[in-house]
């Protein structure tokens, strides 16, 4: 399971009677996947995967493998209390994803040795690759990272945490230990705003919120940071990213409630945010859609 180009977290679509709507979940990964997505992580943080039912995060693993069509590969999340999470393995090796994105164990700070251990059970209860996400309650050490990656089945680290010291002593940690093929991934909310940083680290992959309601303008950065034509990643980085960061920033939640918002103005009927969080104001909503207004014009032709 190897990565290229922009990592694609699309929203979950509901229903106007709360149900999540797999019709238009369909059409939403089959747009992501042919505007060039490298990836698609279904159901994870930008899918309140926090909001979903275990029945319901397979049935969209299930939707998103049809929909993907083998053309990339597919990943969903899985977290939380560990017998939960075994039966969140099996049930999406049955979906026929091709890993694991496997969240914090809810709530409790364990020792260093326990997150081998949860980690260990979850790579043991099914045939699935696995990404751990570092986050929250569950940030190895550097020495941790090591043993982690050297599990059978830990193929991948994203970074939820933007510890650039720490982040950089667990890539050369693990490449000495695990190899090259080991993959790290930045998942910092909009991530553009540290790829640079993180293509220092020598990590280039990374998720892209933006391309779930603008792949023209995720697209456009991506392409010009990996051919060095910084004027154009600048000008993207002062004129929209930033901006974004702004409005992202004046309410807790605004990383995922946002990128539905952004999705409903495109033209898709994704429906809102599944509480606690909370969908943006008017006042915010019509800045989101000048913001994108803008940074579709800015993209290059």
């Amino acid at each position: 399971m190897k990565f290229q180009g922009i990592l694609f977290f699309p929203v979950t679509p509901f229903a106007e009677d709360g149900s999540v709507d797999e019709q238009l979940l369909a059409r939403h990964i089959r747009r992501g996947v042919e505007s060039g997505a490298g990836g698609v992580f279904v159901a994870c943080g930008t899918g309140e995967f926090h909001a979903l039912s275990p029945a319901e995060v397979g049935a969209c693993a299930r939707v998103a493998v049809a929909a993907a069509g083998g053309r990339v590969p597919v990943v969903a999340a899985a977290g939380g209390p560990l017998p939960l999470v075994r039966q969140q393995v099996e049930r999406l090796a049955e979906a026929g994803v091709d890993g694991l994105l496997l969240l914090p164990p809810y709530l409790v700070n364990g020792p260093q040795p326990g997150l081998v251990d949860y980690v260990r059970a979850v790579t043991s209860a099914g045939p699935l690759p696995v990404i751990v996400y570092q986050r929250a309650n569950a940030v190895p050490t550097p020495e941790t990272a090591v043993e982690l990656a050297q599990l059978p089945g830990v193929v991948g680290l994203k970074d939820g945490v933007g510890d650039i010291e720490l982040m950089h002593r667990t890539v050369r940690g693990v490449r000495r230990a695990a190899g090259a093929d080991f993959q790290f991934f930045n998942g910092l909310p909009t991530a553009e705003m540290t790829v640079h940083a993180y293509r220092g680290l020598g990590v280039p992959l990374y998720s892209s919120a933006v391309f779930a309601f603008a792949p023209e303008i995720a697209l456009a950065f991506h392409r010009a940071v990996g051919e060095g034509d910084e004027e154009t990643a600048g000008l993207l980085l002062d004129e929209f990213y930033v901006p974004l960061v702004r409005l992202r920033n004046e309410r807790p939640g605004y990383a995922v409630s946002l990128v539905k918002a952004g999705v409903r103005l495109r033209g898709l009927p994704v429906g809102g945010v599944r509480a606690p969080l909370l969908d943006p104001t008017q006042d915010h909503l019509n800045r989101l859609a000048e913001l994108l207004e803008h940074g579709l014009r800015l993209v290059p032709a």
